[in-house]
């Protein structure tokens, strides 16, 4: 059994949020969600955690007949893909202006037993 989970345009850099996914991929879920709320200080851990338990939920909404052991889950997949970029400008020296690209990110999590 397995179940996933994605949330798209995330306002974070793929970069930030990669550290995070980095620190809980092929752990278990009981396991990562504790340490994405109590033990990472980034932004981006509750986004993460938000994912991961919307694929838990989605896992025992799909299988209501059977009992889902949620102690038992496993993250088997955590993926972070760029997302739209929205392009800035900020006034610089002499009447030039300069870009910024405020990034954004897609997340997805796979859960299986």
């Amino acid at each position: 059994m397995e179940s996933r989970a994605k949330v798209c345009n995330l306002r974070s850099t793929p970069r930030k949020a990669r550290l995070v996914a980095d620190a809980v991929r092929g752990m278990n879920v009981g396991d990562a969600l504790s340490l994405l709320e109590l033990n990472i200080n980034k932004k981006v851990a509750a986004d993460i955690s938000k994912v991961l338990k919307s694929a838990v939920a989605n896992m025992q909404s799909a299988h209501t007949e059977t009992v889902v052991d949620v102690d038992g889950l496993k993250i088997e997949e955590i993926k972070v893909d760029c997302g739209s970029v929205m392009k800035r400008f900020r006034a610089r020296a002499q009447g030039r202006a300069s870009q910024i690209l405020k990034r954004m990110c897609h997340i997805s999590v796979k859960v299986a037993n």
